[in-house]
């Protein structure tokens, strides 16, 4: 995006084109991801995700150096969509190697390993890209893919977390068996109100991801700092993954004494309203302030819903309802960049961004606050009626 934005300055659409390359893939491949995390070895897929993302950057590193657009924009693409087979089968795995008692502990210290990258991340990114180029940030990205399959592949994993539902061969995964598995994740969320209404939030959160991937660097080069943004973005980084830190630790031992839900609807309203309210930021470090007050919240959410989720799915489903998750996430992700690459700056400001983003994580609160409960309170009573 950097590289983008320093060749083609007066045309922040390719940075935003850029961003949906990394999620309209999920529209091409969503009925296969959660299939085959339920129905294939799911540690060879985390793996293979891994090579193939690794081969597939060489080819980028090529397609940068011939400078053509269209082939850097279809492999980033390619990339991407193989990417997207990844979490649904770590998702699966985490899920088969912990205890419901470790869902949320696990969700808060991924959250502060997340937060730690978000921290040092943008930082070293940069540093690379101004020492090294686009080619030295592109050898980096080639060695984590390759340690990262490596590290994956000397994992011991019990056979019944990698293949829960048998052993299955590419011949056996027909047009029909393929089918039938995605309409069974659909049925099975449909049926369960508690999850068809936390997912219902999920599409409003592509939103808000879309918006959110391009908007601080925009008020950053568009506004508050032009001739310095990407100095600001390491600034930027640390006072995000600084407040998602602190709010990781902190949601970690709120977990203990509050519903999920309720940790859900607090962190939504407290990100939103800071969110709104960096739009308004006079000056650079005014507006690195709010963001971290405005990263505090996002830690209660992601750690809340990531405890939550394994222990309301079935671990033989949760590949197939991960299929729909994040193709939910990501249809409304690529509209929203699609939205901005062809209104940004001409018809909406920044600030009309910032509105947006906020203003759709308070009303995904104001819905959880109704809706959640009442769920909730029927999901506890089950067993009871079951048992009686």
């Amino acid at each position: 995006m950097f590289y983008l934005l320093d060749r083609f300055s007066d045309q922040p659409m390719y940075a935003s084109i850029t961003e949906m390359m990394y999620s309209l893939p999920t529209l091409a491949v969503f009925f296969l991801v959660g299939v085959l995390a339920d129905r294939m070895d799911r540690q060879k897929i985390a793996y293979h995700c891994d090579t193939v993302s690794a081969v597939l950057t060489v080819v980028l590193f090529a397609a940068i150096y011939i400078g053509w657009l269209p082939l850097i924009f279809a492999v980033l693409f390619l990339r991407s969509g193989v990417q997207k087979f990844f979490f649904p089968a770590e998702q699966a795995i985490l899920q088969g190697v912990l205890s419901k008692d470790d869902y949320s502990t696990a969700a808060g210290l991924n959250q502060m390993v997340t937060s730690l990258f978000m921290l040092l991340g943008n930082a070293i990114a940069i540093f690379v890209y101004w020492n090294a180029g686009i080619y030295g940030a592109l050898l980096v990205d080639f060695i984590t893919f390759v340690l990262s399959a490596i590290l994956i592949k000397r994992c011991v994993i019990p056979e019944d977390v990698r293949l829960p539902n048998g052993q299955h061969t590419w011949k056996d995964l027909n047009i029909s068996l393929v089918m039938k598995d995605f309409k069974s994740g659909l049925e099975y969320i449909l049926n369960n109100k508690l999850l068809l209404s936390l997912i219902s939030g999920f599409i409003v959160f592509g939103i808000v991801n879309g918006g959110f991937s391009v908007i601080p660097i925009f008020i950053l080069k568009y506004k508050l700092a032009p001739e310095t943004y990407e100095e600001y973005s390491i600034i930027l980084g640390v006072a995000f993954g600084s407040g998602v830190l602190i709010g990781s630790i902190v949601s970690s031992m709120l977990t203990q004494k509050f519903r999920f839900h309720q940790l859900i609807v607090t962190g939504l309203v407290i990100s939103g309203t800071f969110i709104i309210a960096a739009s308004f930021a006079p000056v650079t470090w005014i507006f690195m302030l709010i963001v971290f007050l405005a990263a505090l919240g996002l830690p209660l959410v992601n750690i809340a819903i990531g405890g939550w989720l394994p222990s309301i799915i079935d671990p033989k489903m949760m590949g197939r309802v991960q299929g729909w998750i994040n193709p939910s996430m990501m249809l409304s992700q690529s509209i929203t960049l699609g939205i901005i690459a062809v209104t940004f700056p001409a018809v909406v400001s920044v600030e009309i961004l910032y509105w947006l983003v906020g203003g759709c994580l308070i009303i995904v609160g104001a819905f959880y606050t109704v809706i959640l409960p009442k769920f909730l309170k029927e999901e506890e009573i089950k067993p009871a009626v079951v048992n009686g």
